[in-house]
């Protein structure tokens, strides 16, 4: 049994400790808004955060997970910043097929917590590992862009 801080909330979660935390989520715990996109963190879809930090969940095991903080995007309209960068997702219609925006969102978010004006350079290299395979790359800094202005 491994004792988890997901959302704010403490759960056990009955699972080998080398499990993901993505399968822990996902499986044990039915928080299904964290996706499974490539399995070695190379896409971006399976990100959360943990104390604060955007991470692939899809390589971390739950043992390095305890006693850390998980959100995951079922939490960030409960949070300042992840709301206003909802909010601005939907503004520039970022989302076409959906499937990575949990993890382009989580990545964003975690970006304008660390930098309250980033500039293009500083959002392409806190995005540079979620991929879009619908190519809503120009969206998605113009969404961080309004995002951070709303915050200001």
């Amino acid at each position: 049994m491994t004792t988890l801080n997901v959302n704010g909330k403490t759960v056990n979660v009955d699972a080998d400790p080398s499990t993901p935390v993505l399968w822990a989520l996902r499986d044990h715990l039915q928080l299904t808004g964290t996706k499974f996109g490539c399995g070695a963190a190379l896409c971006g879809a399976c990100t959360v955060h943990m104390n604060g930090q955007a991470i692939r969940s899809c390589i971390t095991p739950i043992s390095a997970a305890a006693g850390q903080k998980i959100t995951t995007i079922e939490a960030m309209s409960a949070d300042k910043v992840g709301k206003a960068v909802e909010a601005a997702w939907v503004r520039h219609d970022v989302a076409q097929c959906g499937y990575c925006q949990s993890g382009q969102i989580m990545s964003a978010t975690a970006l304008l917590r660390a930098n309250k004006k980033p500039t293009d350079a500083d959002i392409d290299g806190a995005m540079a590992g979620n991929i879009c395979r619908c190519g809503t790359y120009a969206r998605i800094r113009a969404a961080i862009k309004d995002a951070a202005r709303s915050l200001a």
